[in-house]
């Protein structure tokens, strides 16, 4: 390449590919360069344990993808991105062989939490019901990259979620209501009584309700090359196997977006001490499971969700929390857990399962969590160990060899807690510059933070087609 590109994105993660295509739809010219020999980032599928077992590496259940505003103005289905919806998203099951479950339908969940507190859920979810689009698309713009579509329906939903979890949850008696609702924050990875939890727990719920909690036909891997292959269309192209150390490896450009955490961008775009304030949060312990058969749930509504939560009261899933980012391994981990074999038998021999499964431990922890894992699934799935006929486990180094982005391990790409749950990588009005004024950040680092939904990307491409429109 020997002309000027007009961008050229570091990274092919779910955000550095939106970033690019964003651009390219534009008209811009742009180049992806990604150091794996695969694209995908945090949204990867691969054989880990089996041969026809296909598991994901890191994310698998996508209720933000689905619901991404960005990822619906895309025509990624023409690219072979096909949502596939389980009966329930999510079963939330109790040592006494009940559960609560978050359904697509508001009354159904309200149902599973009983009496005492059916009421309270439906009266917290009614102001936002039919309103997805545009809330999603106000909260998940923001800062300053776009004039809220509904001012009132985010305002109220701030009122609302700004507080932690645990003022919100004073609504409800029982802990069905109360457990699943710290296992919703919990997917963040942040201690329930941090500030905006009660938003993460609400955002969590209401793209249920909109538009379920799906996974992709064939494994997160479809998300990623569905976004490659618009990309290529459009005019872009991606280049693999191409480890980036500093900018003079990269061709000329008007700009470059970065897919990455902010320390690595810092030390290849030579920020110095930029990002030194950045804080990187606690890890995962993961296993991929082979599986002989379905997981012999005792309560009933697990056999029927895409994704279950494990670790029945919020005190104990707060505990778990708490222990994890206070630099202690949990001897009872909160447990999240998804069947993507449940609704793709693709993803498995016929009659044969793969299971995901991971539980929160301290950033850079080294020890093995398999133990205290199996114990707790065979808490509320008796016989599951003789189910097993693979696993492939991967704590915080594993994690971080994978994914650089996961410094120490930290799936979320950084804390997510405090004020850096929203205002990431530091306090600022423009999150996506950096002080090199050619340079941006484009990953989950930026708002609105974690999971594969594109909105990282698309703020940050937006904030460079502006500076590049501008010289133009």
């Amino acid at each position: 390449m020997t002309s000027m590109l007009d961008a050229v994105v570091v990274g092919a993660g779910p955000n550095g590919l939106t970033a690019a295509v964003e651009l390219a739809r534009r008209g811009f010219s742009v180049a992806v360069f990604e150091a794996k020999d695969t694209v995908g980032g945090g949204a990867r599928t691969e054989e880990l344990t089996l041969p026809g077992f296909r598991h994901d590496p890191c994310s698998a259940v996508h209720p933000l993808g689905a619901g991404s505003p960005v990822f619906k103005t895309m025509p990624l289905a023409r690219y072979g991105l096909d949502w596939l919806h389980p009966e329930l998203p999510m079963a939330h099951p109790f040592d006494d062989g009940t559960a609560a479950v978050l359904s697509r339908s508001v009354a159904e969940t309200a149902a599973s939490f009983g009496p005492r507190d059916a009421g309270a859920y439906r009266r917290l979810v009614a102001p936002f019901l039919g309103k997805w689009d545009s809330l999603a698309q106000d909260f998940m713009s923001l800062p300053l990259t776009a004039l809220p579509r509904d001012p009132v329906t985010l305002a109220r939903f701030g009122l609302t979620g700004l507080p932690p979890s645990t003022w919100l949850t004073r609504r409800f008696h029982d802990e069905k209501a109360k457990g699943l609702f710290a296992g919703l924050v919990a997917h963040v990875i942040a201690p329930l009584n941090g500030f905006a939890t009660g938003a993460v727990g609400l955002v969590f719920a209401l793209a249920a309700h909109a538009g379920g909690w799906p996974m992709p036909r064939g494994g997160s891997q479809s998300i990623a090359d569905a976004l490659t292959a618009f990309l290529r269309d459009l005019g872009g192209t991606v280049h693999t196997g191409y480890e980036v150390k500093r900018l003079d490896d990269l061709p000329p450009a008007r700009a470059y977006v970065f897919d990455t955490s902010p320390t690595a961008l810092a030390r290849i775009a030579g920020l110095g001490r930029a990002y030194d304030g950045y804080r990187y949060g606690a890890s995962a312990f993961k296993i991929d499971y082979a599986l002989d058969g379905p997981v012999p749930w005792t309560a009933e509504e697990p056999r029927r969700a895409g994704t279950v939560q494990l670790g029945p009261t919020s005190g104990e899933i707060g505990t778990a929390l708490r222990q994890a980012a206070g630099g202690q391994a949990p001897s009872t981990p909160f447990l999240i857990t998804a069947q993507p074999s449940l609704v793709d038998p693709s993803r498995a021999p016929e009659g044969k399962h793969v299971f995901w499964a991971y539980g929160h431990v301290p950033n850079g922890w080294r020890g093995d969590l398999t133990d205290a894992v199996e114990r707790q699934m065979e808490r509320f799935a008796p016989g599951f160990r003789d189910r097993v006929l693979a696993r492939a486990t991967a704590g915080p180094p594993e994690l971080a060899a994978r994914n650089v982005n996961y410094v120490g391990g930290d799936i979320a790409c950084g804390a997510a807690s405090g004020l850096q749950l929203l205002l990431r990588p530091k306090i600022s009005l423009f999150p996506y510059a950096t002080p090199h004024p050619a340079v941006f950040l484009c990953s989950s680092a930026t708002p609105p933070g974690p999971g594969v939904h594109g909105m990282s990307g698309h703020n940050a491409a937006k904030a460079v087609w502006r500076k590049l429109r501008a010289v133009r």
